[in-house]
């Protein structure tokens, strides 16, 4: 039934990719199985692959005894001895056993067999090469969208761009190129799923190695990155080589190579500032453009109260706070900006229009950041079908997708004040 097989599987590793070992073994399983329907299972029978021959041998395992009473398990001394002249009695002698007494129905137990192993052996290759590339940068061709996932054709495998992975700004069409970062890979049914993200800030440092030879010679190095995905970013960088500019580096001649990683995030706004092992040099630099008059800091709260020249104050805010939040994100620092006219002292209960300024824009990034809690909610709501009273507050307690729900328990649910309905509901789809 499977002669001469040394052809087949090379060829078949070749094309596959799967290790010869891997195929002889599932060959073997595969006929030893068969055998154990054809002759019973409670036989014992061992498969073996002679590469010689190209063939899979099979051995039926009986003990020597004087008068054999089952000829099924036992065989004569005289008829061992024919088998093997230094046979003994009580010794376990091999009888081959003839693989064309196998029918159809054998055969396709075995094929069916062999086809699981093969797959389980194609899927344990593409988990581990997938999985020895988490945080670098793949490549694949829009394939479907599934409740607003990108599912990714990566050739060998799928990839997941999920919706929290997808700048906001950012639209695709089916076949369209993509590229992300590798954040997992997870074992599915079907196969090996690689999850990837755009808006990770590995993206964005993955992305300037690519095009920063400095960087990815370790000329340069990036010590840090924040991102407001889709919006803008900033990276710290350093240079261990004093004779190299590590923000030149990365800018490139005429920003040829900054501009090559906007580009490829849709137009984000990167700012590359200088690393300093000082902390206030270095919240100083991570404000830019803005100017900088002083800093003072508060050790005991890891807090820096940073003064700005007046005309300089919604500069280092920036947008809706955009600035000194990526700011406070890269550097790890709680920063508040002061003008200086705030910092000399105004009259007790009246509004500086700097004091104000800051006031609105602190107020404009809460309502943002409700807006965003809102959505999310909606999405939440409508994925459990439970109210949006409910999701908002999952939301509220950090629970914003449906997998993050998994262990929840009822007691924790009640704590949370959800309707017994609508704990019924998250249960089932937690469970």
């Amino acid at each position: 039934m499977f002669a001469n097989l040394s052809h087949i599987i090379e060829q078949v590793g070749k094309d596959k990719g799967i290790d010869k070992s891997i195929l002889i073994e599932a060959l073997e399983s595969a006929m030893l199985k068969a055998a154990e329907k054809r002759f019973g299972a409670n036989k014992v029978i061992e498969a073996h692959y002679q590469e010689e021959i190209g063939e899979i041998e099979l051995f039926l395992f009986k003990d020597v005894v004087e008068e054999p009473q089952n000829p099924d398990t036992e065989i004569s001394l005289e008829q061992a001895l024919e088998l093997d002249p230094e046979a003994a009695l009580g010794d376990s002698i091999g009888v081959k056993l003839d693989a064309k007494e196998f029918g159809r129905i054998d055969a396709q137990t075995a094929k069916q067999i062999i086809i699981q192993k093969v797959r389980e052996a194609e899927r344990n290759i593409v988990f581990s090469e997938y999985s020895s590339k988490k945080g670098e940068i793949i490549t694949g061709i829009v394939q479907r969208f599934e409740k607003g996932d990108i599912v990714v054709d990566l050739g060998r495998a799928e990839a997941v761009l999920p919706k929290k992975e997808q700048v906001r700004r950012e639209g695709y069409r089916q076949g369209e190129r993509i590229r992300g970062v590798v954040l997992d890979v997870k074992t599915e049914a079907k196969g090996p799923q690689v999850i990837i993200s755009r808006t990770h800030p590995g993206f964005l440092i993955k992305l300037f190695q690519m095009e920063v030879p400095e960087i990815f010679e370790g000329i340069v190095e990036i010590r840090g990155a924040a991102r407001e995905p889709g919006d803008r970013a900033k990276i710290a960088v350093a240079s261990n080589n004093s004779d190299v500019d590590p923000v030149g580096a990365c800018v490139g001649v005429k920003g040829s190579r900054v501009q090559a990683v906007v580009q490829e995030l849709k137009g984000e706004k990167i700012d590359i500032v200088h690393w300093s092992d000082d902390p206030a040099v270095f919240v100083k630099n991570t404000l830019s453009p803005a100017q900088i008059a002083r800093v003072i800091v508060d050790e005991t709260e890891h807090a820096m109260e940073v003064i700005v020249p007046d005309d300089q104050l919604s500069l280092a805010i920036g947008k809706k706070g955009q600035n000194v939040r990526l700011a406070a994100k890269l550097t790890g620092w709680k920063i508040d900006i002061r003008t200086e006219s705030e910092s000399k002292g105004a009259k007790e209960g009246q509004l500086t229009p700097e004091e104000a300024l800051r006031k609105e824009v602190a107020a404009a990034g809460a309502r943002e950041e409700k807006e965003k809690a809102d959505e999310i909610a909606r999405e939440l709501g409508g994925a459990l079908g439970v109210s949006l009273q409910s999701a908002s507050v999952l939301v509220g307690a950090g629970y914003t997708t449906p997998e993050s729900l998994a262990g929840i328990t009822r007691v924790a649910l009640h704590e949370l004040g959800i309707s017994d309905d609508d704990s019924e509901l998250i249960l089932n789809r937690a469970q």
